[in-house]
């Protein structure tokens, strides 16, 4: 099995180079190609099914909570960015502009959508007119452009595909409502489909999104003890209605403005997953979003009757609804071992003359452990072991978080504890705190301030003063 695995490129350990661990993940196991452009990455067909799978899990749950599905336009023009001023300053230093259409110059130079919300409110105000028209329940899945200086493959891009959901309400009360709404639903798609504990809390007014009242996210650990900020969700009061004109009459024939949220997730997630599960063999996928769940891997596969019962294997469990791949090509079942590792598959099934004529298999989970198993019965015993490979990666990654948590009581402690992961603890609320942690450091931020707000004391850890806020920092992604 060595002399085989050999046949795989081997991948730098995270303990010597996490960043190059990365790298060689992303590349070795096909998830993206480079482009002749910095910061576009071309998603492979592997990382493409990857997120086909989390996008069918996010849209069914969206579906579910009435949301329906629309397409608004690549290109904004300047003037309707302009609308909302601290909306168009929070993104002015990463948007792209269109200057010519073909030879011609434009009159007006065109956004490449950033974010889509001037987009929404201009529709939302041709649109809406009554409290009959209200909610309204809006999501798109596309692409957006922001011009990032320090660029990764799925985490910073200057393209990236993800889904925003845009909203109006009657009332503030339903459009807060909404707003933890869809931050529990995101909560609820990290932990229970991609193995990916969270905490879940409200930004500081310094690292809100720009145009919003209030953002909130859930912020998950990597194995090298940083933040990955994974999806957040925005409510923007009536900011927003007022400068772009949305208003409805209401029951009472009152003329009033429309209160609205926002909310995203991208693609980013798929290098959470890489960096939440990944290991020293490679990629490592919940079942849940894996393209391939089982890869049936025939052993003297050139013996009589060897390929034919791996092909009938393969059909059960394909018309049982797992997602299941032969690999009947003529590499040794030692380099399709490493290959498969490396891809993260969560379950291998091997499949010999041996194994035929005791009426069995071999199962060997991604997560460790191997193990026979009858085929009769086979595919109860593939989904339960599916099961228990989703749970231990959630399990192992909950026990990640929960030894990356310290308490610190000073700045002091802070600086030390942030080299491991989270830490916690009480904020006065001024800014001022932020920059010198920040700068004390070497790029501390805030994460969030978590529901559970639990004193675990009374004076700021920064300043001294005294503090009745719950505070999370860390370094981030």
């Amino acid at each position: 099995m060595a002399a085989e695995k050999k046949l795989v490129e081997q991948i730098t350990p995270r303990s010597a180079d996490f960043a190059a661990w990365y790298t060689d993940v992303v590349k070795k196991a096909e998830l993206v190609d480079y482009s002749s452009m910095k910061g576009f990455v071309i998603l492979r067909p592997y990382a493409y099914a990857i997120w086909e799978n989390i996008q069918r899990i996010a849209d069914g749950l969206f579906k579910e909570t009435g949301h329906e599905n629309v397409c608004m336009p690549l290109l904004i023009p300047e003037s309707l960015l302009q609308k909302e001023k601290d909306h168009v300053e929070g993104f002015a230093p990463e948007v792209a502009w269109v200057t010519h259409g073909g030879s011609e110059p434009l009159t007006e130079r065109l956004c490449v959508r950033p974010t889509s919300e001037t987009l929404f409110c201009e529709h939302y105000a041709h649109i809406i007119n009554s409290w009959r028209d209200l909610p309204k329940l809006y999501n798109q899945w596309c692409s957006v452009v922001r011009w990032e200086k320090t660029t990764r493959p799925f985490l910073r891009g200057r393209e990236f595909l993800w889904q925003e959901g845009h909203t109006a309400h009657a009332t503030a009360e339903e459009a807060q409502e909404e707003t933890l709404r869809m931050l529990d639903v995101y909560a609820r798609i990290a932990e229970e489909y991609l193995a990916m504990p969270v905490i879940k809390g409200q930004k500081t007014e310094s690292e809100k999104f720009a145009g919003a009242l209030a953002t909130y996210t859930f912020e998950c650990m990597m194995q090298d003890g940083k933040a990955l900020q994974s999806g957040t969700t925005h409510y923007f009061g009536d900011g927003f209605a007022k400068a772009f004109g949305i208003t409805y009459t209401d029951k009472e024939n009152t003329l009033r403005h429309v209160f609205q949220t926002s909310w995203g997730i991208s693609t980013r997630i798929i290098g959470g997953v890489i960096m939440t599960h990944g290991d020293d063999s490679g990629l490592v996928l919940p079942p849940t979003i894996a393209p391939v769940q089982v890869v049936v891997i025939p052993v003297a596969q050139h013996k009589a009757g060897v390929l034919e019962k791996a092909a009938e294997v393969t059909e059960l469990l394909k018309n049982a609804g797992i997602r299941v791949k032969l690999d009947d090509s003529d590499q040794s079942p030692g380099w399709k071992f490493a290959e498969y590792e490396m891809k993260g598959v969560p379950l291998r099934l091997e499949l010999g003359p041996r194994d035929i004529e005791a009426g069995q298999c071999v199962l060997a989970k991604r997560t460790g452990g191997k193990e026979p198993a009858a085929l009769d019965g086979l595919v109860k015993t593939v989904k339960t072991a599916l099961d228990v490979i989703q749970k231990t990666l959630y399990d192992n990654a909950s026990e990640n978080l929960r030894n990356r948590i310290a308490v610190a009581h000073t700045l002091d402690e802070m600086a030390t504890a942030a080299k491991k992961g989270f830490v916690k603890t009480m904020w006065c609320g001024e800014e001022a705190c932020e920059d010198t942690v920040r700068e004390a450091t070497g790029g501390v931020k805030t994460r969030c301030l978590p529901f559970d707000q639990t004193p675990i004391g009374d004076v700021c850890a920064v300043c001294g003063k005294p503090a009745d806020k719950v505070l999370y920092w860390g370094y981030q992604y």
